[in-house]
């Protein structure tokens, strides 16, 4: 399909001015696409990017956004996360494909090429159905419930090896939902289509539930990249819908939670060999009263305490009058949990490495970035570094309850007067307080 305004904006960049149509821009704004201002000029607006990156196509306009991370490290990243033991690296080339859909696609029809090209996967799954032969055994009460005694129909239960698993239907899912996507080359959706009957047996996933569990074992190693591919299809965002009277279809796809669950899980899989346990996803409360939660994104626990808090952004959250949000909330972790030492993990470009020490308490809190540009193995050798790195800052004596308990700089002087940076980002590596900057 062609369409009469293509625009392509990249994650992070500059805003541009184009002449859109009010309903048109406002759809696309809805979509979370892009954000989108008015200008002087009757029908002119001034577009960013917003916090997702994908295609969405509304009215003849088609606005694609491309990631600052090329889609091969993408890929890695959450195949990584989903398994670090048995994941391995297993690099298409995807820097000609413009746009996600197109790049995912390609990716999706090659990995699942080199997947199949011994067959496709069978293994054994549980049936259970209403047969008028034995199959398996016999599901006693349900046969009593349903047929009151009879002999026949028969309610039954077995094993049937199959190709009708999950890796495959995972397969499948993830090719559909590319068909129905937009931004895709008549090629690739050629060959899309050649895969979906290769998986003619297979039953789809059901829409709107879970997506199913698997793991990454001897028997499936190699579907490991295909079954990666097509997980970040099916946790991207598909729809086709009406915004008022303008019709909407898109694939976007949330950068922030992938480099979230690649970080915590890297950095779990290192502090753990080191004894403890890392709890991704950590529960508590700010409060006595246990009325405000908190949820840092990994807690690692030694001898039953917390000993380290690691918070992982993506971009760093700077709402309108409240620009350091984060450091204000790891803060708050800090004091909750008792630890003298909070960390945030940035990608390389949101923020500088640095470490702010708060003033009237102990609490210091390290910023560390990570260079996404690099190939997977620096990606790793990265996140063993700012793990030793938490290790032995962790060494540090936890607060004692006085400490918690003592009364900080009054929260009306803000961050400007809470807070002590030393970066270690320059070559001087000078003291510097936010007074001075």
């Amino acid at each position: 399909m062609s369409y009469s305004v293509a625009l392509t904006l990249t994650e992070g960049g500059l805003p541009e001015e184009v002449d859109l149509p009010d309903s048109v821009a406002e759809a696309l704004v809805a979509t979370g696409v892009m954000t989108a201002s008015r200008t002087a000029t009757p029908g002119r607006w001034e577009i960013s990017p917003a916090n997702k990156v994908g295609v969405v196509s509304a009215a003849g306009v088609q606005v694609s956004v491309l990631p600052k991370v090329t889609i091969d490290r993408i890929v890695f990243m959450l195949g990584y996360a989903r398994n670090p033991q048995h994941w391995r690296d297993t690099a298409v080339d995807l820097e000609a494909r413009t746009g996600l859909p197109e790049a995912l696609a390609y990716a999706l029809v090659r990995h699942s090429r080199d997947a199949m090209w011994r067959g496709l996967l069978q293994g054994y799954v549980r049936v259970e159905e209403t047969s008028s032969v034995l199959r398996g055994r016999i599901r006693d009460a349900e046969q009593v419930r349903r047929w009151f005694g009879r002999m026949v129909p028969l309610e039954v239960a077995y094993d049937d090896y199959t190709v009708d698993i999950t890796e495959n239907r995972l397969l499948l899912s993830a090719t559909l939902r590319l068909l129905r996507a937009p931004g895709i080359h008549l090629e690739t959706r050629r060959a899309l289509r050649r895969l979906r009957l290769r998986l003619a047996d297979i039953t789809p996933l059901a829409d709107g539930l879970p997506l199913p569990a698997w793991t990454i074992t001897r028997l499936n190693q190699r579907y490991a990249p295909a079954l990666a591919v097509a997980e970040l299809v099916l946790r991207s965002t598909s729809f086709d819908q009406r915004f008022g009277t303008v019709a909407v279809s898109g694939f976007l796809v949330s950068m922030h939670e992938i480099f979230e669950d690649f970080v915590c899980t890297g950095l779990r899989a290192v502090l753990e060999r080191r004894g403890g346990r890392g709890r991704p996803q950590w529960r508590g409360y700010l409060d006595v009263a246990r009325e405000v939660p908190i949820r840092p994104d990994l807690v690692w626990e030694l001898d039953g305490l917390p000993r380290i808090v690691v918070d992982a952004k993506y971009k760093a959250e700077k709402p309108a009058g409240f620009p350091q949000a984060d450091l204000y909330q790891l803060l708050a972790y800090c004091t909750a949990l008792g630890l003298a030492d909070g960390h945030l993990v940035y990608a390389l470009g949101e923020e500088q490495a640095a470490v702010h020490q708060v003033r009237g308490t102990p609490v210091r809190i390290h910023c560390h970035t990570l260079d996404l540009r690099d190939q997977p193995a620096g990606l790793l050798l990265q996140l063993e570094s700012i793990a030793e790195k938490l290790i032995r800052h962790q060494r540090r004596q936890r607060m004692s309850p006085e400490d918690v308990a003592r009364p900080r700089v009054p929260s009306s002087t803000g961050l400007r007067d809470g807070l002590a940076a030393t970066s270690r980002c320059g070559p001087a590596a000078d003291r510097l307080t936010v007074d001075d900057a």
